[in-house]
């Protein structure tokens, strides 16, 4: 049996994701025995930016926070700029802080992040375009491969899914972080 095994896995994007973004991490968690839904801002399916299309589990408005033990954000300059503006998306990213569930996000996934007021006092990587973003939401941004800090996973690009996947289980495995906060 996986250590994964019993844990659900929500996975927040809309059209425009990176695909290797949602499903490497996607594979990585099911591979280890979660179970995974996408959440998205609308019913159906969403489409990536490389063209992966991925049906639709529940939309913003009708996940909680509750019902899962971790979030992951994919990137993509149209998924992430889309879900900053959603307020249901925002809320929920809101919520897995403030009940300190892991978060694992790459690339340009970390725009909700900010909206969501969540990375202030946190270090964390993404997209370098992000790196002013992120710094003036109060973040210390670096320039690494993948960033641990109290549950929060972040890597950069795409190149960085292998470390990123085996960081993004660890977390999940290891449960709720009490460093991990709204």
């Amino acid at each position: 049996m996986s250590h994964l095994t019993g844990k659900k896995i929500a996975f927040v994007s809309t059209n425009g994701f990176e695909d290797s973004e949602l499903m490497s991490p996607w594979e990585a968690v099911t591979g280890h025995g979660a179970t995974a839904h996408l959440i998205a801002p609308e019913t159906g399916t969403i489409t990536g930016k490389n063209g992966h299309e991925h049906p639709v589990d529940r939309t913003t408005g009708e996940a909680s926070a509750d019902e899962y033990d971790a979030l992951v954000l994919p990137g993509g300059v149209v998924n992430a700029d889309h879900l900053r503006l959603d307020e249901a998306a925002v809320e929920l990213a809101r919520a897995f802080f403030a009940a300190g569930k892991p978060v694992g996000v790459i690339c340009h996934g970390a725009w909700l992040l900010v909206e969501a007021d969540v990375v202030r006092g946190r270090t964390l990587t993404s997209y370098p375009s992000l790196r002013t973003d992120l710094r003036n939401a109060g973040a210390e941004w670096v320039d690494e491969e993948v960033v641990v800090d109290q549950g929060l996973v972040s890597s950069r690009t795409p190149d960085d899914l292998p470390a990123f996947n085996d960081k993004l289980v660890e977390e999940i495995g290891e449960g709720v972080h009490t460093g991990q906060h709204a």
